[in-house]
């Protein structure tokens, strides 16, 4: 035997039926507490539950001392991605490696400050390399890794080439990332990019910039990389998510 719904979801269906409709365009405002529970005789309490499922569902937007507005017929579609570690954020195949032409301690100019948010004049350790494909050795990215100076000793690592930087730095310092930016942008390859990637000045390129934080919020290694137009594909999958989810 199939238990009845609870009232509040029985009014919740019914007026997202009538959103549906067109009985409350979108735009315009629902009647008040009062008119729907006379309209629809439910108590206040039923109605405002009703209320809170047609907001999570997206139908409705209610703010104090408002009317409440119809700001969609239909529920949306959310979709949802999952990681299994920061490394999925840019995943390279496993048939590629970096070679890393430079490795150096520097201080943070204006224009490093912008990519790091971190004070001009502070320290840094930078990795640059190009990341090539084992089997034809084709250059497929540069790479610009910015770390705090005592990390440094991760380039020694035998497996520097083969590794992410921050996975080392994890496993290294026992240190574990909390968050994770991650900025995706196009621009043209300049003089210094051109001659790494083996393209032409001006060319295309899909540019990501990621910055990891520890558990205290501190910036303890950004990453910019540019990959040349034709040579990378980043995939993604999207499940569709229920809205009650």
């Amino acid at each position: 035997m199939t238990a009845n719904p609870p009232l509040y979801q029985t009014l919740a269906n019914t007026l997202s039926e009538r959103i549906r409709e067109g009985y409350w365009a979108v735009g315009s405002s629902l009647p008040s507490e009062s008119e729907l529970c006379t309209l629809f005789n439910a108590s206040r309490h039923t109605l405002r539950h009703a209320l809170s499922n047609l907001e999570r569902d997206g139908l409705i937007l209610r703010q104090q001392g408002a009317a409440t507005q119809v700001i969609s017929r239909l529920s949306p579609r959310r979709f949802t991605q999952s990681f299994n570690s920061p490394a999925d954020i840019l995943r390279y195949p496993r048939d590629t490696y970096r070679v890393n032409v430079i490795e150096e301690f520097i201080e943070c100019d204006e224009a490093l400050a912008k990519v790091l948010d971190a004070p001009i004049g502070s320290s840094w350790y930078h990795i640059g390399g190009v990341r090539k494909n084992q089997d034809s050795n084709q250059a497929i990215a540069w790479t610009d890794i910015y770390i705090l100076p005592q990390f440094a000793d991760v380039a020694t690592d035998p497996e520097h080439s083969q590794l992410m930087v921050f996975e080392q730095i994890e496993r290294r310092f026992a240190l574990k990332i909390d968050r994770a930016e991650v900025d995706v942008y196009a621009a043209q390859a300049d003089q210094k990019y051109a001659d790494a990637l083996n393209v032409d000045v001006g060319s295309a390129c899909l540019v990501i910039t990621r910055r990891y934080f520890d558990g205290s919020g501190k910036l303890f290694e950004a990453t910019v990389t540019y990959h040349p137009e034709g040579r990378y594909i980043y995939s993604m999958e999207l499940r569709n998510t229920p809205a009650n989810q």
